[in-house]
């Protein structure tokens, strides 16, 4: 069966919101091997609304011959999670609407590789929540941002994990890897 895996960007405090303003300083190739390992180990993505609206204005236009995610990015299939949107644009994207978990048990028992989340961080706390998150990888960056929207909100509720794996990067970053308790 396959599974469902959200990698994520997060400072100590927890803000997971527009890491483009703080993460870029501890990008390093271990993180890029990390980060592409994750994109190999998966098939398909899984994206929110938002972060759907943000990359499908983004990748399309992006040159694969200057950037090599763009084929990736743009060809892999795609799934957003949604309660308003009822079209979706950009290439290889199917709207999920409805009964999420029954549609994800569905997504999740078909063959491929892993399911993989960037960004999302209100559909990777449903899906925590519902007990359909598989596994969450963390990059936790030596950095307190201060303000943003951060990934466990005041008032989540207790979700009990176990740690699968750690490391620790040169930069300071602390790669985590959690999975259901």
């Amino acid at each position: 069966m396959r599974k469902i895996v959200a990698g994520l960007f997060i400072s100590l405090d927890g803000v997971v919101e527009s890491p483009e303003k703080w993460h870029f300083p501890y990008f390093n190739e271990e993180m890029g091997q990390i980060v592409g390992s994750q994109m190999e180990q998966a098939d398909v993505m899984l994206l929110g609304r938002r972060t759907y609206e943000e990359f499908a204005a983004h990748w399309p236009h992006e040159d694969p011959a200057a950037n090599p995610f763009a084929d990736r990015m743009n060809n892999t299939p795609k799934y957003v999670v949604t309660t308003t949107l009822d079209t979706a644009e950009w290439q290889n994207t199917t709207i999920i609407k409805g009964d999420v978990a029954a549609q994800l048990t569905e997504l999740k028992q078909q063959p491929g590789k892993d399911i993989g989340i960037t960004g999302s961080a209100t559909l990777v706390r449903s899906l925590l929540a519902d007990g359909l998150l598989d596994e969450l990888r963390l990059l936790v960056h030596p950095i307190v941002v201060g303000t943003g929207k951060r990934l466990f909100e005041e008032g989540t509720g207790e979700i009990p994990l176990q740690l699968l794996g750690s490391q620790t990067l040169s930069t300071g970053v602390l790669s985590l890897t959690y999975g259901k308790a």
